[in-house]
């Protein structure tokens, strides 16, 4: 479980690319809020999920086909802006006005709540390493989405407390800085074309 949620986690997608350019926008301490509020995200997805509410889902799908179209195309938008002439990576200082901490919280919770990469972890992925002849079922999906809750804050307070010195360093090696935005791009276009091929299978499902 550690380790599919170090892979997510590090695959670029709406947490990572808000949390990126608040931290370098408005320093670290507003990283670190929007942060706070992804983790509340995260606890709300691992509760409704645990708790059969995402039964919904099941019973009303185009509400999840709904969802995954939505952050599909989120993060073909977030692909063509970092491969298009001229266009801008995670890493790039971006200019953002300045938020109070209530509104840096809410932003970090909406992105998470609204993040298909989270939807799908919760929906899909965890319920996966759940085995019946362990035990409850509902203990195992909540120590197991705590261990992805740990695994995520643990990588993205890392990225918001190196995203200024990263992006000084991409500043001053352009190159780097177009490498940078190529290999993003890449990243979040793959995940959007995975995700857009994974939808048919849900509906069937």
């Amino acid at each position: 479980m550690a380790l599919a949620s170090l892979a997510m986690v590090l695959t670029p997608g709406p947490n990572m690319v808000y949390l990126t350019s608040r931290s370098i926008s408005q320093g670290r301490r507003a990283g670190l809020v929007s942060l706070a509020g992804t983790g509340v995200g995260f606890g709300i997805y691992m509760l409704v999920a645990n708790l059969g509410l995402a039964v919904v889902f099941i019973a009303v799908p185009w509400l999840f086909i709904g969802l995954k179209t939505g952050g599909v195309v989120y993060l073909a938008y977030l692909a063509w802006q970092a491969l298009r002439p001229g266009g801008h990576g995670v890493f790039e200082v971006q200019s953002l006005p300045r938020d109070s901490d209530v509104r840096l919280f809410r932003m970090g919770l909406l992105t998470n709540l609204l993040n298909p990469k989270t939807a799908i972890m919760y929906l899909t992925l965890i319920p996966q390493f759940i085995d019946p002849q362990r035990g409850h079922q509902v203990a195992q999906g909540l120590t197991l989405g705590s261990v992805q809750i740990a695994v995520s804050l643990i990588v993205n307070a890392t990225i918001v407390l190196a995203a200024g010195m990263i992006a000084t360093a991409l500043a001053r090696r352009p190159g780097w800085a177009t490498w940078q935005r190529r290999i993003t791009g890449t990243l979040l276009g793959s995940v959007a074309l995975l995700l857009a091929r994974d939808v048919p299978s849900r509906v069937h499902a």
